[in-house]
């Protein structure tokens, strides 16, 4: 259609311009110059790792290229598929990614918590300002904590793929309001390691007693969301744990923490005795097979007779065999299969994020908090690094009973 006006000529809805076309397509390629780069970044790491260009052949080269295998990252841009290079004899590790992941978690996790903390709005506005360069105005605040709670359930519901050769559960304790009360509520939590040797936080749910109920719910959770392939559950002796264990996950064998064991045994015994009834547990577990720690355990027993520690020697008698499994496995794993340390450091960690809250309004914001927390953690280097060379499984038989 043409106006003329004065001599001119204007010319009107002559091209039509699909903005939100254009704006897919720029976001497009924004999202595929991210992935470029970051795999870019990637294979220059591996390539110095190795001391030469891939297929390059140069005297001193330290490791060669066994090819590669794929992990997701959410960015900025979206989501991105990474290549992540895999080495023939080196372990391959990286922190380019670990900004990307720790930046955004950490941004929305001090939102949370600054709300459940009963932050004023003024002081929440400041600091806004100071980790977005925008200030949050107080009527948006809920909305932003809503689309974040909605981000970290996605997260933490979402489905697990591979295979989870071990897997630790625990609890953690916090303190929760209820009917003008403050009153304990429990958060289980997840750990295991895959295939490539990472760890990765499985899953976070609120369980409200730490009894079977709450257990069989959240590993039936886990088991619908894909968890299968694991050899070896870790936790603590927790009845209501054990059961659902053998019930939801018959096929994996249950490994009960060394070290809460000892604590259970050193309980019941004067505490003038602990170094030496701590010395002689230790002693079972520096065995080089079952069968030889097996008749350690059977010395300790006896000895334990003879200074007249009849519960203690009950304990070792009853609970020896429980905290054995992980000798069925290779030898090099036996450090970090034996116990719940690997959760316990991270319980630590909550626990002191959490403090600043005090008493959560209820159970779903202590366990939005916390999952925000271990989506911090994952991001970071702990789940960035190899944390165990899973290539010790590929020849391992199980040894003889």
């Amino acid at each position: 259609m043409k106006k003329v006006t004065k001599g001119c000529v204007e010319i009107k809805n002559a091209i039509e311009v699909n903005q939100e076309q254009i704006k897919g397509q720029l976001s497009e390629l924004v999202r595929q110059s991210v992935e470029e780069t970051l795999n870019g970044l990637l294979a220059a790491e591996a390539d110095q790792l190795c001391q030469a260009k891939r297929y390059e052949r140069v005297a001193g080269r330290a490791d060669t290229r066994a090819g590669h295998y794929k992990r997701s990252l959410q960015t900025q841009a979206g989501k991105v598929t990474l290549k992540m290079p895999k080495l023939r004899t080196l372990p391959f590790e990286t922190r380019i990614i670990e900004r990307y992941r720790r930046r955004e978690s950490s941004v929305e996790e001090a939102l949370l918590a600054m709300y459940y903390a009963g932050v004023s709005m003024r002081r929440v506005e400041d600091i806004t300002d100071a980790l977005w360069g925008a200030r949050v105005r107080p009527s948006t605040l809920s909305d932003l904590n809503q689309k974040v709670a909605v981000k970290i359930d996605e997260w933490r519901t979402r489905p697990l793929t591979g295979r989870y050769v071990y897997v630790w559960l625990d609890a953690i304790w916090l303190k929760r309001t209820w009917a003008g009360e403050v009153c304990n509520v429990s958060v289980l939590v997840a750990i295991g390691v895959g295939e490539e040797g990472f760890r990765e936080i499985l899953g976070v749910q609120e369980g409200m007693k730490e009894d079977k109920e709450s257990w069989s719910s959240f590993l039936k959770s886990l088991r619908r969301r894909g968890l299968k392939g694991t050899e070896l559950f870790i936790t603590d002796k927790c009845l209501g744990l054990v059961e659902s264990l053998g019930e939801i996950f018959p096929e994996a064998r249950w490994q009960r923490c060394v070290v809460h064991w000892y604590r259970n045994v050193l309980r019941v015994v004067p505490q003038t005795k602990w170094p030496e009834v701590a010395a002689m547990l230790k002693a079972i577990h520096a065995q080089e097979n079952r069968s030889a720690a097996r008749r350690k355990a059977q010395d300790v027993y006896t000895k334990l007779l003879a200074m007249k520690l009849t519960k203690a020697s009950q304990i070792v008698r009853e609970g020896v065999e429980e905290t054995l499994a992980y000798m069925s496995f290779p030898r090099e794993h036996w450090l970090k299969i034996r116990t719940t340390n690997p959760l316990e450091r991270i319980n630590r960690e909550i626990r002191r994020r959490t403090r600043v809250v005090g008493a959560f309004p209820d159970g779903n914001a202590a366990v939005l908090l916390v999952a925000a927390r271990l989506r911090h953690i994952a991001g970071s280097h702990w789940g960035t690094r190899i944390y165990m060379n899973m290539k010790h499984l590929e020849n391992w038989k199980e040894p003889a009973i």
